[in-house]
């Protein structure tokens, strides 16, 4: 797919609506013939190893930032064991969306890939086909951004990315947020230094390959 026709696409609606934003399970595009690069970025809150707790003590309720008041309200009807299965088939799903994205190489043709997530627990590991550990971890201070959030990147046919603009900041924004109803959405944010670096580096190289 061309410069001219990348799209970008989530399962719910985005904050900030355009006619090159797709609603709906990215699995069912990427036949579309994608020859520059795909860039995922998946949920991260069941294969992180910050949720690694919940597969064995599972919360005692679920957020509607994430799930619909029907799931919300038949979760809370569970009991412990019923909720850890629903746990652990929330982490089955969590890591066939991102075994697709990994393995769009041999199964679309998809030449580049960059998967974005934080550090992996070993359930998740397991539960991914062909895995293999993350190629490199980034810091938004690396970009331009005057804080800490380790970010890792998951890469095929793409080089690591290059820091840009390090700046002596070091704040830790993130991990300081305290509870809110759009805190999920702060911590998901990814930096705009992020971007630009994967479309100036990236993109550079994707259509220097396309070119020789």
């Amino acid at each position: 797919m061309s410069v001219e026709k990348t799209r970008s696409a989530t399962h719910k609606q985005s904050r900030y609506p355009s006619n090159k934003h797709i609603t709906g399970d990215a699995r069912t595009i990427l036949h579309w013939g994608w020859d520059l690069l795909m860039v995922a970025h998946p949920p991260c809150t069941r294969l992180c190893l910050s949720g690694v707790r919940w597969l064995h003590e599972p919360p005692t309720k679920l957020s509607t930032a994430h799930y619909s008041i029907r799931e919300v309200a038949a979760y809370a009807r569970m009991n412990r064991e019923q909720r850890l299965a629903f746990m652990w088939d929330e982490l089955d799903k969590a890591a066939d969306l991102f075994s697709a994205f990994w393995n769009a190489d041999m199964e679309h043709g998809i030449p580049r890939i960059c998967i974005e997530n934080p550090v992996m627990h070993g359930h998740a590991k397991q539960r991914i086909r062909n895995y293999e550990e993350f190629a490199q971890s980034v810091q938004p201070w690396q970009f331009g951004h005057g804080e800490c959030k380790r970010t890792c990147f998951w890469l095929k046919g793409l080089p690591k990315l290059e820091p840009t603009n390090i700046v002596a900041g070091r704040a830790q924004r993130i991990h300081q947020l305290g509870p809110s109803a759009d805190r999920w959405r702060e911590r998901s944010k990814f930096f705009p230094g992020f971007a630009s670096a994967m479309a100036e580096q990236w993109g550079t190289h994707a259509l220097q390959q396309l070119a020789a």
